[in-house]
């Protein structure tokens, strides 16, 4: 609400409205502004680009917003977007700290913050790793569809990389539905014999899911009990990161 705010605020406030409302009624009643208020805003945004009517009276998005997010988006970069809560992550946890970006049937690392351990985890930036034995891959998964899930195992086979490796379909899917269930996932030695992981689901300004975060330690370091402990830690830094992204607050679980 920005009834008590000062014109920037106002104006704002319209902009926002803008991408859901089109009546200047509707925007008034969303935003706390009243009717007058609005329609002087929107015509200065109509002046400026940044809106446009319809002829019946509402108003739309203008061109301007396009250009200007596309100018931004040319510039954006997700990883140092992330970085701040990537950094934060690994000083509270002291474990190693990755994010990766899906990208089609596996994910990239984009991101990476060694641990304050004695020791260092073998991934590296650019690195591809699979979706159906990361904690990152599998945070991914949760968040598409089951028919989506199984044309991903039908391209890729669901290839083991370790003894622990889910490499049945009907295994994947009831693995997934825990996941979606507490809202991140696990690697217990699944990827890497000797390695444990929890990561969770990074989002886009669409609400589309972009990618996740993780923890990473040694097996012999910490069980999987201690290591699921820190994942509402986890989750809460891949909140931060779809926020830096511009993704909406998901609803709580």
């Amino acid at each position: 609400m920005a009834r008590e705010g000062s014109s920037i605020d106002k104006t704002l406030a319209v902009l926002e409205a803008l991408a859901e409302y089109h009546r200047v009624t509707d925007i008034a009643v969303a935003t706390g502004v009243s009717k007058s208020t609005v329609h002087r805003i929107l015509q200065a945004l109509v002046t400026w680009g940044f809106a446009r009517p319809d002829g019946l009276g509402t108003y739309e998005p203008g061109p301007r917003i396009l250009t200007l997010a596309g100018r931004v988006m040319h510039r954006f970069d997700p990883a140092r977007q992330a970085s701040g809560a990537l950094l934060a992550l690994r000083e509270t946890t002291g474990f190693t700290t990755h994010f990766a970006i899906r990208s089609v049937d596996e994910a990239v690392y984009v991101d990476k913050q060694e641990g304050r351990r004695p020791y260092q985890m073998p991934s590296r930036i650019g690195m591809s790793v699979a979706l159906h034995t990361t904690a990152i891959g599998k945070a991914i998964l949760a968040e598409l569809s089951d028919e989506e899930v199984l044309a991903i195992c039908r391209r890729t086979g669901l290839a083991p990389r370790t003894p622990r490796t889910l490499t049945s379909e009907e295994d994947l899917l009831t693995h997934l539905a825990r996941v979606r269930a507490v809202g991140y996932a696990v690697d217990d030695e699944e990827n890497e014999p000797g390695i444990r992981c929890v990561g969770a689901a990074v989002f886009d300004h669409t609400g589309q899911v972009l990618g996740g975060i993780s923890v990473s330690t040694l097996a012999m370091d910490m069980d999987m009990a201690g290591l699921e402990a820190r994942a509402p830690e986890v989750i809460a830094a891949a909140r931060d990161v779809s926020a830096a992204l511009g993704a909406v607050a998901p609803t709580a679980r």
